[in-house]
């Protein structure tokens, strides 16, 4: 694994991928890669025109492009009940420390978006999913999940928000989804696969476009001195999706300094306290509850 590339990615002919975020950073260049090894890539994006001009700038394979809002759950309802098949679901996108801001349904935006909206899309398309060919779940978190918890007792930022704080806890969520989800998947007999990934330090528009102000303006020369490109942050997801080597209830991540870049990936540890199953279990019900998904 340690020199794996995307070069190393099997022929994925008959393979349909559903990649949310495709339009720029690591959901397109996920895109990229698949549709060259010959699949199926329904790119999930929130605006048309911006994904329908990275579809163009992708060679090979089939793609599509249908609209996904993350943080509408009407939205995601109408694009995975217009899913007809799918073999594996990355779920890659995200929003990053923005101001307050609320979903559709009145949620705070990052939790909402980054995992409640990904959580009910992964159980809407359970059952495509279960029927798919060696079907996965990829969900894309980040290192600062380090520096995360699960605040119960404020998880709509009623009392209090920070957007460096709010954006943990959303990528915190998102390891202790995926790994129930492991254990749920295994529990059941089901050939669904459940995996994470990061990409480490990678220059995309996450950190100019949605964050507050202060942290936009110091995300651009940040990009330009210490983050990798895109492309080698898209490693790490493109193993765990179509890595024959990748394992369920594994975390994949950069293979270089502090986990921060590298051009292979490599198996990472997530933080302990995103490994308690008590907690992801209370954070699973919360999630059926807020969404109305139930996963069968």
């Amino acid at each position: 694994m340690t020199k794996w590339t995307v070069n190393d990615i099997p022929q994925q002919n008959d393979r349909t991928y559903v990649v949310t975020g495709a339009n720029s950073g690591l959901g397109l260049e996920t895109a990229r890669a698949l549709a060259a090894k010959g699949a199926h890539v329904i790119m999930a994006c929130r605006d048309l025109d911006r994904g329908r001009a990275a579809q163009a700038r992708i060679q090979g394979g089939r793609t599509e492009v249908r609209r996904l809002d993350l943080a509408d759950l009407e939205s995601v309802r109408e694009f995975a009940a217009a899913v007809e098949s799918v073999d594996v679901l990355v779920n890659n996108a995200g929003i990053m420390m923005p101001p307050l801001r609320r979903t559709a349904q009145g949620f705070e935006l990052q939790f909402g978006t980054n995992h409640l909206g990904h959580f009910a899309l992964t159980g809407l398309l359970l059952d495509r999913l279960s029927a798919g060919d060696a079907p996965r779940v990829v969900t894309v978190t980040s290192s600062l999940h380090r520096t995360g918890s699960i605040r119960f007792d404020d998880l709509n930022a009623e009392k209090s928000y920070s957007p460096i704080g709010h954006y943990a806890q959303s990528k915190f969520a998102n390891v202790l989804f995926g790994l129930e989800l492991d254990r749920r998947l295994r529990k059941a007999g089901s050939p669904v696969l459940s995996l994470l990934a990061h990409p480490g330090y990678a220059a995309t528009n996450l950190q100019s476009s949605g964050p507050v102000k202060l942290i936009a303006l110091l995300g651009k020369p940040a990009n330009l001195l210490l983050a990798q490109p895109a492309a080698h942050g898209a490693v790490p997801q493109l193993y765990a999706a179509a890595g024959s080597g990748a394992e369920s209830g594994r975390f994949y991540g950069p293979s270089g300094f502090q986990e921060m870049r590298g051009r292979h990936p490599k198996e990472v540890r997530p933080v302990r306290a995103a490994t308690d199953p008590d907690v992801a279990g209370r954070l699973w019900a919360v999630s059926e509850e807020l969404t109305g998904v139930r996963f069968p």
